[in-house]
């Protein structure tokens, strides 16, 4: 393995550089220190420039474990402290000295030197790297480098040549070939690049664009970038070794997939109403959304400060000006990146992983590469060309649709920063405010919602976004009550007063005292005794959805009885290749481990559909809700199944936790059967399924026949139900727990589960319904799973009544017709 030392003047440079790099290999392997800056004066200020004595501390650190070092330096006193280090080191290991670009020739470094390239290699990896971008923008081409050797007798560069005829003699006749397609909208950019380069591992992989264009090696990011393939480009790969023909399959799904960035042409987005354009919203209206966060609140309405205008795209830049934008370009993303920095250290959870994200957009250099080769060559004001960059990221988004698409908020809330710290105006987003407010705005960015913590804002209210967009999960870690999805709510005029329901998902528009009155103490967050029982001391448990490690610590601190859902998906997201079994047994006893001597129920993968992974659904699928989801990747790659099952055992074993296992989007008796079969040759006795279908929910008996257990996946089952995509906003009024034919469902299952004496869950968003919990209780299910948040409240609707007022409940929205008829029916069970 080769170690990589980078040497900056600024810290912050070297930080950014180094996570863009790392960002390039996510499944790890390469060994990297930075040794930047020159310490802190007395205010705590940085001081730009270098030390020798840290060069030489990073190289030793790294001989350990490195096979040789390569060094690369920003500029002036870095290369001196460089070959200072040289001579203050206590380690024998080979460094080289590389002068290649700081930035690129890092980023080539890291990925080189993942693949398991040799310092000659990483080297001339890291020498090459400015060709690329040379190529496209022009300039001179790179000359021949002149690396130095920090060792006699270490071994010289190869030149081209021999490299030429080390391929040629390994045989083209024994070469196996594959013809792909670009398909992603950006084409062979830095990101595909690195996926090549690691997914070629094992194999000697060239890659040709065709007819008659440049050939590359795989595993070299540099010469990648050089084949400038684009959208629609045919592309030859070639292989050779042992793992050629996997290294080509691995190839093949990463192109199909168009490397997570989407393939689909991209509509042109629509641009929200002018202020004035926006249809005013009369006292009394109540509007309905999606509710993502739970809880109730009332307060005036907030608009954010507008939005910039968009930069004058006919402004050109002269020539001899272009370079003091490109420093404007810099410096404004270097500032944004450490006001987001400083917001990070302040926030905490979700809301601190977040702002994290949206410091790493603002400190990408290749963000700020292609706004500044847009500056350079055709004279774009700063402003302007970064506002053009982001619309390219946007695209590549947006084209991804789903959660994905959801992201863009992102791109633009960077943008805006970056913009305004150019023009040096003030940064459009949330005001400050001494009174509670509702915030009211058509969507909201990442570092705006996450800044609310702490603030004076109680609940939230957008016209765009998701369930799992930045500003939903924001507000549920601060629990806040939000509504996305709410057709015309920025027509609401500011200083209104409105109600937010979180729960039925809802905006009243100036209601009464007496109605915020009812609906704000009911919705209250109440503590948690950590037992779930019922007015005559029937026990249901209440156990909590968790996502890792964090989420599991949290639940157990605010009193959770178990785990009903542990979403193992955490493991997988990001990743070019599935994750080892050994890296699986880590992440989950950090889980198992909050939880000792308790029930933990762990969903395997469930990928597909909103969650596609290049390595377990390559294929596009026209209609993937409906496609190849969840357990149905078995069939695909049954290898990925049975290795988490095994990976589930092991770190049972080590754990004091009583696992059960159950399996998502299950649709016939033969699917469960297989899934039963296969878990517990693993180890794993307790064995259930999801009942997301419903097939499944009508075939509950029979499966019970196979299973321990089940589990309700509300969402899910609501939306195969009515036949509405959960992920649409319009579609709302649909995907929702309380609509007769789910509850009628759930009723099914619940009979089967009580005529066996068998559990019956529910993980779904249902399950934190505390007006919902008594009538799912009567149905027949025996746990509910929920946000932890949730726990109080629906620990004391379900304490106020007893099994037999359930029953009754549960009976009386069996015969409604409508999903407000049900609510109405179980509240004159439940209230009187």
């Amino acid at each position: 393995m080769i170690g990589i030392v980078a040497v900056s003047h600024s810290a912050r440079l070297g930080e950014a550089a180094l996570e863009l790099a790392l960002q390039m290999v996510p499944g790890g392997g390469a060994q990297v220190r930075v040794a930047a800056g020159a310490g802190a004066d007395a205010d705590g200020t940085p001081i730009l420039g270098t030390d020798a004595a840290a060069v030489a501390t990073a190289i030793d650190e790294l001989a350990a474990e490195c096979d040789g070092v390569l060094v690369l330096m920003d500029l002036g006193s870095a290369v001196m402290s460089a070959e200072m280090a040289l001579e203050f080191r206590m380690s024998e290991v080979p460094v080289r000295l590389v002068p290649a670009p700081f930035v690129e020739g890092l980023l080539a470094a890291v990925v080189a030197a993942a693949a398991g390239g040799d310092l000659d290699a990483v080297a001339e990896e890291a020498s090459t790297a400015l060709a690329a971008k040379t190529g496209q923008i022009g300039g001179p081409e790179p000359g021949p480098h002149s690396d130095r050797d920090a060792q006699p007798g270490s071994s010289s560069e190869r030149s081209e040549t021999k490299r030429g005829e080390d391929a040629f003699d390994q045989g083209e006749a024994h070469r196996m070939t594959r013809v792909v397609t670009v398909r992603n909208p950006l084409g062979i950019h830095a990101r595909p690049a690195a996926l090549i380069a690691e997914a070629s591992a094992g194999a000697d992989v060239r890659v040709r664009r065709l007819p008659d264009g440049p050939e590359a090696p795989a595993a070299s990011l540099s010469r990648l970038l050089v084949l400038g393939a684009r959208q629609g480009d045919d592309l030859e790969l070639s292989a050779s070794g042992d793992g050629a023909e996997q290294a080509l399959t691995r190839l093949a799904a990463l192109f199909h997939d168009g490397f997570g960035e989407g393939t689909d042409p991209v509509a042109p987005r629509r641009q929200p109403e002018p202020a004035d354009e926006r249809v005013a919203i009369a006292a009394g209206a109540v509007l309905r959304g999606r509710g993502v966060s739970a809880g109730a609140a009332a307060a005036s309405v907030v608009h954010p400060a507008p939005p910039l205008p968009e930069p004058p795209a006919d402004l050109v830049i002269p020539q001899e000006q272009r370079e003091s934008e490109v420093s404007a370009i810099e410096w404004a993303a270097v500032a944004v990146a450490d006001e987001l920095r400083s917001r990070t250290a302040e926030a905490s959870g979700e809301a601190r992983d977040i702002l994290d994200a949206s410091r790493l957009l603002a400190s990408d250099p290749e963000l700020v590469s292609e706004a500044s080769a847009l500056v350079r060559t055709k004279g774009r004001s700063a402003a302007r060309a970064v506002w053009e960059t982001a619309a390219v990221h946007e695209k590549s988004l947006a084209a991804l649709g789903g959660r994905m698409a959801e992201r863009v908020a992102d791109i633009r809330d960077v943008r805006d920063r970056i913009i305004a710290e150019i023009l040096e105006v003030e940064m459009p987003g949330v005001p400050d405010r001494d009174e509670p407010f509702v915030l009211v705005a058509s969507d909201l960015a990442p570092a705006d919602t996450a800044a609310l913590e702490g603030g004076r804002c109680v609940a939230l209210v957008t016209e765009q976004g998701g369930p799992t967009s930045h500003t939903a999960i924001i507000a549920r870690s601060l629990g806040l009550p939000a509504v996305v999805g709410v057709i015309g709510a920025t027509g609401i005029a500011a200083g209104s007063t409105v109600l937010v329901d979180g729960d039925r998902g809802t905006v009243e528009v100036e209601p009464s005292s007496a109605r915020i009155e009812e609906s704000t103490s009911a919705a209250a967050v109440l503590p948690f005794d950590g037992e779930g029982r019922l007015a005559d001391g029937t026990e249901v448990p209440l156990l909590a959805n968790v996502g890792g490690a964090a989420d599991a610590v949290s639940a157990a601190a605010a009193g959770a009885q178990g785990v009903g859902l542990f979403r193992t998906e955490f493991c997988f997201l990001d990743r070019a290749e599935a994750p080892t079994i050994e890296e699986q047994v880590a992440a989950y006893r950090g889980v198992l481990a909050a939880f000792p001597d308790r029930r933990v129920v762990v969903r395997t993968l469930d990928a597909g559909s909103d969650k596609p992974l290049p390595f377990a659904n390559p294929e596009h699928e026209d209609n993937p809700a409906l496609g190849v989801r969840g357990l149905r990747i078995a069939r695909r790659s049954p290898a990925l199944l049975d290795d988490q099952l095994r990976a589930l055992a092991l770190a049972a074993e080590h754990e004091s936790a009583s696992v059960e296992v159950m399996a998502p989007m299950v649709a016939t008796v033969d699917e469960a059967r297989d899934f039963a079969d296969r878990a517990r040759a693993a180890g794993l006795r307790r064995v259930g399924i999801m009942i997301e279908t419903p097939a499944a929910a009508l075939l509950a008996r029979e499966l019970f026949e196979i299973v321990d257990f089940v589990s309700l996946g509300t969402n899910d089952l609501a939306q195969y139900t009515l036949a509405a995509d959960r992920l649409l906003s319009d579609l709302g009024d649909l995907n929702d727990p309380w609509q007769p034919a789910v509850l009628r469902l759930i009723g099914a299952v619940g009979d089967a589960g009580r005529a066996v004496g068998r559990s019956v869950g529910v993980c779904g968003e249902a399950g934190g319904d505390p007006a919902l919990a008594p009538v799912l209780v009567g149905l027949g299910v025996t746990s509910l799973s929920m946000t932890p948040r949730a726990l109080g409240r629906v620990g004391a609707a379900l304490a106020s009544v007893t099994a037999a007022q359930c029953r009754e409940a549960a009976e009386a929205v069996l015969g409604a017709a409508t999903a407000d008829e049900a609510r109405a029916a179980a509240s004159a069970v439940l209230n009187r």
